[in-house]
């Protein structure tokens, strides 16, 4: 936070608003946010966060929903490694 050029917000518990992609990206669009980067960790595994995203108009940083969904699916996973 110390280098953003602004800082919002999310709600009295950061931790129940981090963890509300409806709301991170409700609040990315209000603030004409047009990309949003999950960081590491829970968000950048939440295929949901990415296709809200999609649905919004904003640039999701990270791999598209559908390969998040395939990822965590480790049978799914392995399947795609081994044709790849």
């Amino acid at each position: 936070v110390k280098r953003a050029d602004e800082a919002h917000s999310i709600g009295e518990d950061p931790l129940a608003g981090y963890l509300n992609p409806r709301k991170l990206v409700n609040l990315a669009v209000e603030t004409g946010c047009d990309a949003l980067h999950p960081g590491y960790g829970f968000l950048s595994e939440n295929a949901e966060l990415a296709d809200i995203c999609a649905e919004r108009g904003i640039k999701f940083i990270g791999p598209a929903a559908e390969v998040i969904r395939r990822m965590g699916d480790k049978t799914e996973a392995r399947r795609s490694m081994i044709k790849a």
